[in-house]
């Protein structure tokens, strides 16, 4: 009997719209409690958004405001700068 393939989870980016594997992807989560994260283990619980870990797919969600849409939440500056400085760091590590 065949071996059956695995079947890869894709996302969609809020940014370019993109559909990638969900491990190419950044998770942005909005906890229970209402607390704004990256989720890098992919684990964590509550309502999430994927987005390429491009700066430029970000500013383009951000922009749309598709990243507050998908979370039901405002983002504050302070969490946006914090993403863009974690997205410099995963782009420079390439």
């Amino acid at each position: 009997m065949p071996q059956k393939k695995k079947k890869v989870p894709e996302r969609k980016c809020v940014g370019c719209s993109e559909v990638k594997p969900k491990k190419e992807l950044v998770r942005i989560v909005r906890t229970p409690e209402g607390e704004l994260m990256l989720d890098e283990s992919g684990k964590l619980s509550g309502r999430g958004a994927y987005i390429c870990p491009k700066k430029e797919c970000f500013e383009k969600a951000l922009k749309a405001k598709r990243i507050e849409k998908s979370l039901e939440v405002s983002l504050s500056e302070d969490f946006c700068n914090s993403v863009r400085k974690k997205l410099s760091e995963v782009n420079d590590d390439d």
